[in-house]
């Protein structure tokens, strides 16, 4: 058996419960693969994005759905090194890449005012670009459970506001396109075994903005960061912690809530309330 067919075959043996059944659970719960459909499966070169392709490529061989994939993986700007490592790794992992350039990470550098905000919406609209290119309808990413728990908890204790990660999202700016998080239920560190198990080691984020910010402590991925740390920290006081704070955005009680909005609109609870009264 060749190294890349152990690898994948792990993920629907050792690693069923963890990794494979939840991802079926995540495509199918929020109906994110139709007939037809034409998936760039976007490969950054980290271990989220890498696993979610073979995940990808064990379903397709399964046949049970007509569906087509790209490997889609962007260059922003990665030094000589990081670049091999993303390709060694998919040659490694048998993902065949399609691969293209861009100068995200040198603008991005130029920026003081949220720069992992900009960069993020950059480089989702150059994979949309790209993928609408090679006739793709949808675009994959990579996010898993704790980055889900991580926006909600940001948006919380930084931002004042409720939301979270959506599993899929209709494109704004490029009609017909569509965004996909198949990893929506996987926890990070099940990833993070499944790549230790297999001795595999893949890049991270390779910004140099995130490692200039990192010194300084002040930018969003330290936020995120600290909210890693305070996941863990309730995850020791109760395991199911994560499951209940994600399930707490499906749980929504409009009638609990002071005000919320909606398209654009902003509904507050003395708009029914007063009416009661009249």
């Amino acid at each position: 058996m060749e190294k890349y067919e152990e690898i994948q075959r792990s993920i629907i043996t050792t690693y069923r419960k963890r990794i494979w059944i939840k991802f079926i659970k995540a495509i199918q719960e929020f109906e994110m693969i139709q007939e037809g459909d034409k998936i760039a499966v976007c490969i950054s070169g980290g271990k989220d994005s890498m696993l979610m392709a073979k995940c990808f490529q064990e379903l397709k061989k399964h046949g049970k759905m007509n569906f087509n994939l790209v490997f889609l993986s962007m260059n922003p700007g990665y030094n000589e090194a990081n670049e091999r490592k993303v390709i060694s790794n998919a040659q490694l992992l048998n993902i065949p890449l399609t691969t293209f350039k861009t100068n995200i990470f040198d603008a991005v550098e130029q920026i003081d005012d949220h720069p992992c905000y900009i960069c993020a919406r950059m480089r989702r609209g150059y994979l949309y670009e790209k993928a609408q290119e090679l006739g793709c309808n949808k675009i994959a990413l990579g996010h898993h459970l704790d980055d889900v728990i991580e926006t909600v908890l940001m948006g919380m204790l930084y931002g004042a506001q409720m939301q979270t990660m959506m599993p899929k999202v209709r494109s704004t700016s490029h009609p017909g396109m569509e965004l996909i998080r198949p990893l929506y239920y996987v926890k990070e560190a099940d990833i993070i075994c499944w790549k230790q198990r297999h001795g595999l080691e893949f890049i991270q984020c390779a910004c140099k903005v995130t490692e200039k910010n990192a010194n300084l402590n002040n930018s969003v991925g330290s936020k995120r960061e600290e909210m890693k740390r305070l996941i863990q920290d309730l995850r020791q006081v109760y395991d199911k912690v994560d499951m209940n704070i994600l399930r707490s955005t499906q749980n929504v009680n409009l009638d609990t809530l002071i005000s919320y909005r909606k398209k654009g609109k902003v509904y507050h609870f003395l708009d029914e309330y007063n009416k009661k009264d009249s």
